[in-house]
């Protein structure tokens, strides 16, 4: 795919329109606006609308309206992923010829079976950064005509990394620049661990791709210099400067910022209406208190 590197800072601010935004992406849209504009540089938005069980049209509205209303502008047209599936499955078919992907059929009754078999026995499993069990990699050594006898089954699969193969095969160590962390402004490098992650997804027989896979591409396409998002995505980060290496794409610099969280001490969700800033505007309240409440302004 034709990568060009941008003559100018180009940020994004890239929801997904499955439910309303929340005073948390209030905050990741604002500092994406007002970054971008104090280094004279490009903010774009993009709509990551894959999943179309749970993407709605009217929540895409919705994001349109709550940012307008915040007074953000933003460059047009707006990238929308569900229109750009090729990109992806070509992204893909890349690593497929790498010999870097395998289908897998394991389902999460039978995942969570494999762990619990294995933790009876007093083994230890081991779990990503979020917390969740690894893939187990049953089907990772399959054959090619074992592959194709999978595919052939008709069982549901998903396109799994072989995040071993992966990894020896970026080969030296991979690091991001970071200013987000210490908040100083100042880029620090930061060393990725993306096997930690396991064999992460990226593609399933129900969805073109997965967030890893896409954001790298879409990030590359559009020229991405600098990716400004919450917390909860730094660990992520590893895995994505793998499929950079990988699929030789460019590395944005990472800014990731504190998140805003609930009465309750958890990070807001979309399912937490009262959050959202579609209320706040219902109860009278002005761009400027939102801006001042994510911002820590008063």
């Amino acid at each position: 795919m034709p990568i060009s590197r941008p003559e100018q800072p180009v940020f994004r601010f890239a929801p997904s329109p499955n439910g309303l935004l929340h005073l948390g992406h209030a905050l990741s849209a604002i500092l994406n606006h007002d970054m971008a504009a104090a280094m004279g540089g490009r903010f774009l938005l993009r709509i990551e609308d894959i999943d179309r069980t749970r993407c709605r049209p009217e929540f895409e509205a919705a994001i349109f309206e709550d940012l307008a209303w915040l007074g953000l502008d933003w460059e047009e047209p707006v990238r929308r992923q569900s229109e750009h599936l090729g990109v992806y499955a070509a992204a893909l078919e890349r690593l497929k010829a790498m010999g870097l992907v395998y289908p897998a059929v394991m389902t999460r009754g039978e995942i969570r079976a494999a762990v619990a078999a294995a933790e009876a026995k007093g083994q230890a499993w081991p779990r990503d950064p979020d917390g969740t069990p690894l893939y187990p990699g049953r089907e990772r050594g399959f054959t090619p005509d074992e592959q194709a006898a999978l595919l052939a089954s008709g069982r549901p699969y998903a396109w799994r990394l072989d995040m071993g193969e992966a990894v020896r095969c970026a080969g030296e160590p991979l690091t991001w620049r970071e200013t987000g962390v210490s908040q100083s402004g100042e880029a620090t490098s930061i060393v990725a661990d993306p096997a930690a992650w396991g064999d992460v997804i990226l593609s399933r027989s129900d969805a073109p791709s997965s967030y890893h896979l896409s954001v790298v591409v879409d990030d590359a396409l559009q020229g991405i210099t600098h990716v400004v998002r919450g917390r909860d995505l730094y660990h992520a980060t590893s895995v994505h400067r793998l499929l950079q290496r990988l699929l030789d794409l460019p590395q944005p610099v990472y800014h990731h910022h504190r998140l805003v969280l609930g009465p309750d001490g958890r990070k807001l969700s979309k399912s937490d209406s009262d959050t959202g800033i579609a209320a706040f505007r219902a109860a009278g309240h002005r761009p400027a208190d939102v801006r001042a409440m994510v911002l820590g302004e008063r």
